[in-house]
């Protein structure tokens, strides 16, 4: 269902190539201008990403890896915050980051900060590499800094559409269909049903207008992001209706594309009235 990515995952690199450093929890429109200077030098591009710096995060490991290869990113490779990274002299993060990769020139955002105490900066880069080093301006989108805070300010304000404004590619859940209660089929409406990571940055909850690539086809529907109420589900799940599409996606994996926020999550007398809200719910989707 999905392909293959090509993106390398790795800890070594021995062709001469180009490094994005930062945090890069996916990518934003602040980080296309980096990735697009990076991709001007006419060599294999890596990018770092750190895991666990700032709380759950906007996409999980292999969503990355999915968004990387997309934007065209030759190899990335991860580092954990954990205290012995955090605690890493700038000096000796650089020394390892020159051992393990065969760099020809970095490229970051002005802000970039590295190191124990945050003590690197772009021009200690230029000092200690003696590389050409790109430090681009941060990008302001309506006096805001693009980042990956306002991202999920955004997302947990229920405001997907504007998120996916900011990011390269929309914001999605890539997971595998779970079996569910099989109570939707029952009202005309059956879902798949997905679990959320733990690590993976919460949108709000809610009920959402959604896409998704189906057995090589796109097909658009609904998804509701949180509990069930109508039927005294209190676990936190998302709940995908596809319109029109028939198959058996059990164990498959899909990449549910989030493309609006359309309701709060609220409960039903009965199944007919849920059925008629739904039937709503798609129309508005589908518009």
């Amino acid at each position: 269902m999905l392909k293959e990515s090509n993106c390398l995952e790795t800890t070594e690199y021995a062709s001469p190539c180009v490094l994005l450093l930062g945090g890069f929890d996916g990518l934003h429109i602040g980080h296309k201008k980096l990735l697009d200077c990076a991709k001007a030098y006419g060599l294999p591009v890596g990018i770092m990403t750190i895991l666990g710096g700032k709380g759950r995060e906007l996409f999980t490991s292999a969503e990355r890896r999915e968004i990387f290869s997309r934007a065209g990113i030759d190899f990335f490779f991860s580092e954990s915050f954990t205290p012995q990274f955090r605690d890493t002299d700038r000096e000796t993060f650089l020394t390892n980051l020159l051992r393990r990769y065969n760099v020809r020139a970095l490229v970051c955002g002005e802000d970039f900060r590295f190191g124990k105490g945050a003590a690197g900066t772009p021009d200690f880069l230029r000092t200690f590499t003696g590389l050409p080093v790109l430090a681009e301006d941060i990008l302001q989108v309506d006096g805001q800094k693009v980042g990956t805070s306002f991202v999920k300010q955004c997302l947990a304000a229920g405001k997907v559409a504007r998120a996916n404004e900011l990011l390269v590619f929309p914001f999605f859940l890539r997971g595998t269909v779970e079996a569910g209660r099989h109570v939707g089929h029952t009202y005309g409406f059956p879902t798949a049903n997905f679990s959320y990571p733990p690590e993976k940055f919460p949108l709000k909850e809610g009920v959402y207008a959604i896409h998704a690539a189906l057995d090589g086809k796109e097909y658009r529907g609904i998804a509701n992001f949180g509990p069930c109420p109508t039927f005294g589900v209190e676990y936190r799940k998302a709940e995908a209706y596809f319109e029109g599409f028939q198959g058996n996606l059990y164990g498959k994996t899909v990449d549910l594309v989030f493309d609006g926020y359309l309701r709060d999550i609220r409960k039903f007398p009965d199944q007919a009235a849920l059925a008629a809200q739904l039937r709503e719910d798609i129309r508005r989707a589908l518009q």
